[in-house]
Order: structure tokens, then C-alpha cells, then sequence
């Protein structure tokens, strides 16, 4: 199951045997087809209000803390009557309690006609004494206190909403006092009121951000408003949206005002079930469904105020003729908006990122099914909680690491793996195995993804994920994926995104999740796709500066573009101070060093532009994180690899062919290098040397040379001088050297050929020599005679020559040839020498 659940409150676990220590038994209701124990409320402190009949006909309310893990008896009506709804403020010495005094045809035959169906109370629970009537009426209401203020313990004033059948909301002010250790209500005869809302047709609570969303119709659109509550009593409208639902309910629907399940099953079966979500993110989803009119489809839609636009899907039900069906049950997980249906399916929609159907987390069957939820009558009134209101329970509920890595692991298509593995780098935060794990996927299925590359999937998602929680809006402005754009739809499923209208925000000035919603749809108006940060540009200036002269190459600009690699490295060394199992990290690599130093520059010059308020002292220190995780991410996938095909760092021996798991992880290096070439991003410094090392050991000449001609093997410095030191020359290895040797670049080339004591080396580098001072020399004529160089006179009259006029060369100090190189005039005439013995097959001596 990929939504994992916990029990945090169970009335059978927590509460029976508590009722029965104490002699309280909890009757049956006979009269209705509901529980006698039930919950009624969940406040924001974490208490949870219950009620239960007893066997005297009395109606009992009791408060369980889930801090605490105590129950607290409250109140006591000595008859039986059905609790509708119930709240206790937050100082624990005023309780408000609405319910059902009789239903309509006990008023019929008692002709009670003249009494009130319902009755809201406010009591005075410290101790328990006077108790005033706020409502009776024929219409339902429900209570619900304000808690501006977490753990609040004192205060002489509470705040209590009052939300009517009627259509209205109203506030009532509540002064207390203290006298002879009772809290009493003052001026109890009139409280103060205030209203809040008028002519609503729906209603929702949000008790952890103290927030009533609301909507009213207007002519064929209806309204979404928001009503802000703060710490210093006051409250305000901060949010207008048009939304494109038709209401017809004549009947007010309300949303986490109470969870009264008798109440819930007179709802008419075509009712309004719709749903607010918010995250932490600046992220503000509606969520609602309307059962169709077509057998065996259920549509829903979630709407994205944050990015504005919406989605409607419609499925095709596997049994239609299943029992429980009612309607689709919304979940708040943060990140995540879960749509579920009992026995059909369970959809995962990314707030974050909805625009990309591949975040789309659709499941069936057994993959859907959550045990403990069995039916529809649940609610989600916290984030990643879920109450089931049928039997009495609260769930703390998350994803499940091992069922989604599981599910990852079995996906047949590549919607299901992009959006599983996504889902999982969110999950990743929290344990590093479970990234571990998803590396040894990815190792294990680089060629069953067609329609993404799962290592740049991993490593930007990585990124992103680890970066964005450090800044505000950073998340609108690096990339979250190597995608552009989807083309795949979910198996059963049609998917229909319309354009909706932005929000308007109605306050200035605004602080947390309000600023941040605020970003979002500044982030819309300006087109957000193109804020991400983008590597085109990066990719062409690497390009050309990769081929710049040895003399540019000492510009101020390229100075400071390697200065930003080394404080990369540098930074990533004092995260890293263990020995590191994969041989990287342990030369310089000029063109990788270039590349990181660009990404700095530029990553630094895009972030400026748009997070200006940051400061420049934080931007520097996000992109170095940024690439120094970047590096750090490719050095734990060659760290894992390395762990499962249990390779030792000593892989530079090249006098033995390589085994099955050296071209194994051979075979990964070259998918992890088309990545970074796809993506433009560097890798470690001694990657390219250690891939060339296992390609020498691993491949037969020919593919060698194949990848070394098709840019597959980068040709280092490192690699070439201990591969031409190491082996001897046997033909076979003679044939490998003058292979490399001759596709090296031409600085390269004579920088190698120091290294390799060959007869034809040695040749080349010798005319090399003569060339330069040939063309040294021009049209100048020798001016006086030259001694003889060698001891002994060779008879060769053209070499004797040569020698002569090269050595005239070298007395003006033409020599250009670097001290090492140990090359003059008598290298050249040793070297023509034995050139010319070996072709005529005589010894030379």
C-alpha cells in the first residue's frame, strides 16, 4: 500500500477502556444507524472532542489529548440528544456545544411544535456553572473557537464562529473573568457579534492556519473568498476567486465544522463535495467532484489557483457495481493532493508541478488499496491526516518509502517511473538509504526508460529538492526537471486542463503563505517556465572558450572563471574529508574545471537578476552548494556503483583485461557522461581519466578507438602517460599506443611522447625538432662554419649537412623546445641513425 497510515486516536483503543474503568458504559443507539460513541472535533492544540451516550439516557462530551494521551470528561446532558457539533477554547474553561434537541417526527407526535430542532450553547466548564443559549433555532449550526495563539493558557478573551444553515457566519466575542476560582463569562446577556460572511453555499476550516474559505454563487460562476483570522483578534478578507462550479445545492455545505456522521449521511447523494488545500509552498488547490451522469465514470477536478489552470479527469470505474462507492475522498500530503476511491483508485497530483502529467501518480488495484480506509467517509482536517469518521479514528498519514520504491521497481511504463521516482527524491530528505536504493534502480534500468534519461531525472529533482527549502523563491528558478514537455496519458483516464482565472489577493504587505501565493502568481504573470534556469547559454560560451588560444586562456575573465572551480573543490572537500572509495577528485581537468567555473558565473548572474532582495553574500553561497552537490550527486551514484560490483580503486592496471563488472560499470559511466552531455553539466575531475582507464581494460581495440573517435572517451593526460609508461612493447601494445598516440590533440601529443621511449617516438619527435628550426631559419644564410658534432666523423654527407645547419640554428638561441624535452641537434642525428639502420636491418651500435 503506498499510503501508509498509523493510528494516532482510536476511540475503541484510547477511549473504551477508559469509559469502562470508570463505569461508564457507552449504550446502544437503537434509534439511529449510528455509533453512540463518536467523534465530534479536532482543534488545532491536538485535543479531540468525543461524545457517548450512557445507559441513563444522558449525553456525555470528553476530550482526548494526544500529547498527553489522557481523556478528560467535560460535560454531562441528562438526555439523550445527537452532539452535532462541539468546541472547547483553547484555555480550557468555555465549551460550545450545537445539537439536535429532537428530530422532526418526535416534534409531531410530543407536538413540541413550538420548541427549536436546535439548540448552541456556550457553558462555563471551570468549574461547570452557567451555561448560556447563543442559537435556537429550526435551521442546523455549528460552533467552532478560534485559536489565533498555539498553547495559549491565559487570556480574557476567546473568539467562537458560529456558522448557520441559514447561510452566514458570525463571530461572537467572549469576555471572561475570574471570581471566587470560577472563569465566568461577562456581560453574558448580550455578547458582542460581528459578521463574517453572507449568503454562502459552502464552507471549509482550515484549524492550523485559522482560515475560513467560503464560497457564494454569482449568477453561473460561484466565488471562493478567504477570511484571515489573527493573533491580535481582528480578521480580514485576503483572497477573491472566480471559479467555474455550478452549485445547485440548496442545503450549505460544511467542511471540518464538526464531524458528525449522521449528519453526513442525510447529504444528498448530488451534493457539493469540494475540498480547499494549502501547502507550505505557497500552494492553493480546490479540489471537488460531482458524480456523472455516465455509468461507470467518476469525474474530478482539482483546480491550481496557485499556477492558474485546472484539471478535470475523468476515469473509467473497474467495478461500478461496487457497494461503498459514494464519491471521491480528497487527502491533503503537502506536496501532494491525493484523489481516492475505495476500491477503483488512488491519484497523486504534484502541487507543485502539475503542469507536467508524468508528476501524475495514478494507481489501481492492488496498488490503490488502503486497508484502513474501506469506505468514503473520511476527511483529511490536517496536513498528511485522515480522519475516518465511520469508525472513529485519526491516521498521521505519509507516503510509504518501501511500498513506492517497490512500486518504482515493478512499473511497466515510463509515466508511472518518472512520476514514482520524483515522488520518491521528495521522500529522499528523510533517509539516505532510500537514495541509495533508487540509485541500484537506476544502475539496474538505464535501458528500460524510453521516454526519460533517469540519471538527469535524478540528479536535477536531487538538486532541486535539496536547494529550494534554503531560499524563498528559489524554487521558481531552478530547473526541476530535464523534461520540456509530455506526451503521455494515464491508461483509463482522459485529462481535460483548462485556464482559469488568477486570484486576487485582497492585503498588502503579507508575511508567510501568503507571500509566498503571492509569488506564485507573480511567477505566472511573468511566464514561469522561462525563470528556470536554462544551460543554452552555458553550453555555447563553454564551447567557445574550450577553444581559446593558450594566450587567451590567461584572461582576467578566464582567471575568474577557474578561481569559481577551485572554491567549488574546495568547498566539496570540507564536506567530504573521508578517503572516497572511487579514484576521482585526484587531478585537474581543465575543460571540467571550465565548465564549473561557467556554471558558477552564470548561475550567480541569473539568480542576481531575479532574488535581488537576497543579497550577494547568499547567492554566492547557493551556487556553490548547488554545484558542489551537483558533483557530490554523480560521485555517489559511481559510490554505489562501485559498492555493487565491489570494484577496489586500484582500476589503473592495464596489464590484464577488465571483468564482467568493470564493463558493467563501464557501461554506466557512458550513460552517466550522455547525461551530463545532454544537460551540460560537469563532472568530477579524473571522471573522464578513470572511464578511458576501464574502456582500456574493458573494450576490444577497435570499439576503443570507435569511442574514442566518436567523443564516447575523452583522451587525459593522466591516463595516456601511465597507460604508455606502464605497458611494455610488445606488438599487440605498440598498436594500442601509436592508436592513442595519434588521436591525441596536438599539445597533448608532445607532452605524451616524452613519456613512451620508442625508436618511431623518438623519430617523430626528432623531425618534429627540425621542422620548428627549419622554419626558424627562413631564408637566413649560415654566417661562419660549424665544428664538428660527433666524435667520430659519419660519412653521410646530407645528414652531416643537416646537422650542421641546425646546429647554427641552436648557436643564435633559436631553440624553442622546452627544457625537458632534452631535444637538440644530437638527439636529431642519433635519431636519424638508428631510423636508418632499422630500415636497412642492421644493428646500430
Amino acid at each position: 500500500m503506498l499510503l501508509q497510515l498509523v493510528a494516532e486516536f482510536d476511540l475503541q483503543r484510547d477511549v473504551v477502556p477508559w469509559l469502562a474503568a470508570r463505569g461508564w458504559a457507552v449504550a446502544l443507539d437503537t434509534s439511529e444507524k449510528s455509533s453512540a460513541l463518536y467523534i465530534v472535533n479536532v482543534e488545532r492544540n491536538g485535543k479531540i472532542i468525543y461524545t457517548w451516550k450512557g445507559n441513563q439516557r444522558s449525553t456525555h462530551i470528553g476530550l482526548y489529548d494526544l500529547q498527553t494521551k489522557e481523556n478528560e470528561h467535560l460535560y454531562t446532558f441528562e438526555k439523550d440528544l445527537r452532539i452535532i457539533s462541539c468546541s472547547i477554547n483553547s484555555e480550557r474553561t468555555l465549551l460550545a456545544v450545537s445539537f439536535r434537541q429532537y428530530t422532526e417526527e418526535e416534534r409531531v407526535t410530543h407536538l413540541l411544535q413550538s420548541v427549536s430542532k436546535y439548540l448552541a450553547l456556550l457553558i462555563e466548564i471551570h468549574p461547570i456553572n452557567n451555561v448560556k443559549v447563543l442559537k435556537a433555532v429550526d435551521s442546523c449550526v455549528r460552533v467552532q473557537f478560534l485559536y489565533p495563539v498555539e498553547d495559549r493558557n491565559s487570556s480574557t478573551e476567546s473568539h467562537l464562529l458560529l456558522v448557520s444553515e441559514d447561510k452566514y457566519i458570525e463571530q461572537f466575542d467572549i469576555h471572561v473573568a475570574e471570581e471566587e476560582h470560577r472563569v465566568v463569562i461577562q456581560n453574558s446577556g448580550q455578547l458582542p457579534r460581528a459578521r463574517v460572511a453572507d449568503d454562502l453555499i459552502w464552507a471549509q476550516w482550515d484549524m492550523t492556519e485559522q482560515r475560513l474559505f467560503y464560497i457564494v454563487p454569482k449568477e453561473s460562476r460561484s466565488i471562493l473568498r478567504c477570511v484571515q483570522f489573527y493573533p491580535d483578534e481582528n480578521f480580514n478578507s485576503t483572497l477573491e476567486s472566480q471559479l467555474d462550479i455550478s452549485v445547485n445545492d440548496k442545503r450549505v455545505k460544511l467542511v471540518n465544522f464538526g464531524y458528525n456522521d449522521c449528519e453526513d449521511r442525510d447529504v444528498p447523494p448530488k451534493s457539493l463535495n469540494l475540498q480547499v488545500f494549502t501547502n507550505k509552498a505557497g500552494g492553493l488547490c480546490v479540489c471537488c467532484s460531482l458524480p456523472s451522469d455516465i455509468p461507470g465514470e467518476i469525474s474530478y477536478s482539482i483546480y491550481f489557483l496557485h499556477k492558474g489552470f485546472s484539471k478535470t479527469f475523468t476515469a473509467s470505474l473497474e467495478r461500478p457495481e461496487t457497494p461503498q462507492l459514494k464519491e471521491v475522498a480528497f487527502l491533503n500530503l503537502d506536496y501532494y493532493v491525493a484523489a481516492y476511491l475505495p476500491g477503483q483508485f488512488l491519484h497523486l497530483l504534484n502541487i507543485q508541478h502539475p503542469d507536467l502529467l508524468c508528476y501524475s501518480l495514478f494507481l489501481t488495484g492492488e496498488d490503490a488499496r488502503i486497508d484502513m480506509l474501506p469506505n468514503c467517509s473520511i476527511q483529511s482536517p490536517l496536513v498528511s491526516t485522515v480522519l475516518d469518521c465511520c469508525i472513529g479514528r485519526l491516521y498521521a498519514m505519509s507516503i510509504s518509502d518501501s511500498a513506492l520504491l517497490k512500486f518504482l521497481q515493478n512499473s511497466k511504463r515510463d509515466s508511472e517511473r518518472l512520476a514514482a521516482l520524483h515522488c520518491a527524491l521528495l521522500c529522499v530528505r528523510s533517509t539516505t538509504d532510500l537514495e541509495m536504493k533508487i540509485i541500484w534502480w537506476i544502475s539496474e534500468n538505464l535501458s528500460t526508460c524510453h521516454s526519460f534519461d533517469p540519471i538527469q531525472e535524478f540528479i536535477i529533482a536531487s538538486l532541486y529538492c535539496r536547494m529550494c527549502p534554503e531560499t524563498n523563491n528559489l524554487d521558481k528558478l531552478l530547473p526541476y526537471t530535464s523534461l520540456l514537455d509530455w506526451t503521455g496519458v494515464i491508461p483509463g483516464v482522459a485529462c481535460a486542463t483548462d485556464i482559469i482565472s488568477l486570484p486576487v489577493l485582497e492585503m498588502q504587505n503579507s508575511k508567510g503563505f501568503w507571500e509566498k501565493l503571492d509569488s506564485n502568481l507573480e511567477s505566472v504573470k511573468y511566464a514561469e517556465p522561462h525563470l528556470h534556469y536554462h544551460n543554452n547559454v552555458l553550453r555555447r560560451e563553454w564551447r567557445n572558450l574550450s577553444e581559446e588560444t593558450e594566450e587567451r586562456r590567461a584572461t582576467a575573465y578566464l582567471r575568474n572563471i577557474f578561481e569559481n572551480a577551485k572554491k567549488v573543490l574546495s568547498h566539496l572537500d570540507a564536506w567530504d574529508s573521508e578517503e572516497r572509495l572511487v579514484p576521482l577528485f585526484q587531478e585537474e581537468d581543465y575543460q571540467q574545471q571550465l565548465l564549473m567555473g561557467l556554471m558558477v558565473a552564470q548561475l550567480k548572474d541569473h539568480l542576481m537578476r531575479h532574488l535581488q532582495y537576497v543579497g550577494k553574500k547568499k547567492i554566492d553561497q547557493i551556487v556553490l552548494d548547488y554545484v558542489a552537490n551537483l558533483l557530490n550527486l554523480v560521485h555517489r551514484i559511481m559510490k554505489e556503483v562501485w559498492k555493487i560490483h565491489q570494484l577496489h580503486s586500484c582500476i589503473f592496471c592495464f596489464d590484464e583485461r577488465g571483468s564482467e563488472a568493470e564493463f558493467r560499470v563501464f557501461h554506466i559511466m557512458s550513460r552517466i557522461l550522455e547525461a551530463a552531455n545532454g544537460m551540460c553539466m560537469p563532472l568530477p575531475p579524473g571522471f573522464h581519466s578513470l572511464h578511458l582507464g576501464l574502456g582500456v581494460r574493458c573494450l576490444p581495440l577497435h570499439t576503443l578507438l570507435h569511442y574514442i573517435d566518436n567523443g564516447v572517451l575523452h583522451l587525459t593526460e593522466t591516463c595516456v602517460r601511465k597507460l604508455l609508461k606502464d605497458l611494455d612493447d610488445n606488438e599487440k601494445n605498440e598498436k594500442l599506443k601509436f592508436s592513442i598516440v595519434t588521436r591525441l590533440p596536438e599539445a597533448l601529443g608532445l607532452k605524451a611522447r616524452q613519456f613512451w621511449d620508442h625508436p618511431v617516438n623518438a623519430n617523430f619527435r626528432a623531425r618534429k625538432y627540425v621542422k620548428l628550426l627549419l622554419e626558424k631559419l627562413g631564408n637566413r644564410q649560415c654566417s661562419r662554419p660549424v665544428p664538428e658534432r660527433h666524435p667520430v666523423c659519419v660519412e653521410f654527407l646530407p645528414l652531416n649537412y643537416l646537422t650542421n645547419v641546425l646546429a647554427e640554428i641552436e648557436s643564435q638561441g633559436v631553440h624553442l623546445y622546452e627544457k625537458q624535452d632534452h631535444i637538440n641537434v644530437r638527439f636529431v642525428e642519433e635519431a636519424a641513425l638508428k631510423h636508418t639502420m632499422m630500415l636497412l636491418g642492421l644493428r646500430y651500435s
